[in-house]
């Protein structure tokens, strides 16, 4: 009688094998498991975030979605387009002074709502004060005791600051909290160098395991120069819309006026992004190298073309240059 003895060392190395292997890269394209999409948008500060948020926000609640709209800007200034201008008490401030007052912060103290959109700023600590990373993950915390895993929404819209790459910032992509990220860009090198970054952090994160993909680029104030549409093509994602660069909509924004709503010229405009945005899968992105993003522009603009010369010591010495004592032993002649 012959007895069926294990392989247990041949398992033991397939074990070994299956732990030592990359992670896949392959980016799930199937639809969303969970009913609330959560979408991270990075960008630089200043680049129109907020303004392409609160009116995309409008829009999709227009069209009959229930929209959580979260600020997690330190300037907290996310909401203010969708308030008329008005700042909304941010969770982290509220939370320090009902916790000095000793009561406990309640819905109503942070959430706000607007034409069926409801926001929230989670805000930042004082100039020189804090870690406006550690803010952002102490707000996330605040959020789970408020029972944000149960609440009812179609879309979760986090606005994020792209400039800073501490861990806090990096939340939604470092734990998979978002199931994909929208960039907005302009066509100017340091909104693309922000874009190129947070592509760069989502294939970092995706590599350890994650797997927050890029869904595609909003163009905002475009003016047809074509670079940002140039670097979407480059690192391959979509470009989901492209806000012109237009004198109503300026004035608009700057007089706190939505325009992202079926009652305004820019309507469809708007209408299309959302729908952009609803169905867009997350993409994975090649990042450029620091020269492959200077290579998008003219070099008579970026200086691509120059040629490093290396200082040596005597231009670091100046006035101060004067020959060095060798340290080499020299013999008499005998």
């Amino acid at each position: 009688m012959t007895l069926d003895v294990p392989n247990l060392k041949g398992d033991y190395d397939e074990r070994l094998r299956a732990e030592a292997a990359e992670p896949t890269l392959e980016v799930p394209t199937a639809p969303p498991t969970k009913k609330t999409q959560i979408i991270a948008i990075y960008g630089k500060g200043g680049i129109g975030k907020s303004f392409t948020l609160a009116n995309l926000s409008h829009m999709m609640a227009e069209q009959g979605k229930r929209v959580l709209l979260i600020g997690c800007d330190p300037k907290s200034d996310t909401t203010s387009l969708l308030f008329g201008g008005k700042a909304c008490p941010t969770i982290i401030e509220t939370s320090t002074r009902k916790k000095l007052a000793g009561e406990e912060v309640k819905i109503g103290d942070v959430c706000f709502k607007r034409d069926g959109v409801f926001a929230m700023e989670l805000g930042g600590p004082e100039v020189g004060r804090g870690c406006g990373g550690r803010g952002i993950i102490h707000g996330f915390e605040l959020l789970e005791k408020l029972g944000f895993h149960d609440w009812d929404f179609d879309y979760v819209l986090l606005d994020f600051l792209g400039d800073v790459v501490c861990g806090g910032f990096g939340l939604p992509i470092a734990r998979d909290m978002a199931q994909k990220v929208i960039l907005v860009a302009s066509n100017d090198l340091q909104s693309l160098y922000v874009a190129n970054n947070v592509c760069s952090a989502v294939q970092y994160f995706r590599k350890m395991g994650g797997n927050v993909g890029v869904a595609g680029l909003v163009i905002n104030k475009d003016d047809g120069t074509g670079e940002a549409a140039a670097f979407a093509e480059a690192v391959g994602i979509p470009i989901l819309a492209a806000i012109p660069q237009d004198d109503d909509l300026r004035k608009k924004s700057a007089n706190y006026q939505i325009v992202g709503t079926a009652k305004s010229q820019w309507g469809d405009l708007f209408a299309g992004l959302g729908d952009a945005v609803a169905v867009a899968p997350p993409g994975h992105p090649h990042p450029l190298t620091q020269d492959g993003l200077l290579g998008l522009f003219s070099a008579e603009e970026t200086g691509a073309d120059f040629v490093l010369t290396p200082a040596s010591d005597e231009d670091m010495r100046g006035k101060n240059a004067a020959p060095k004592k060798s340290l080499e032993v020299v013999y008499d002649d005998v």
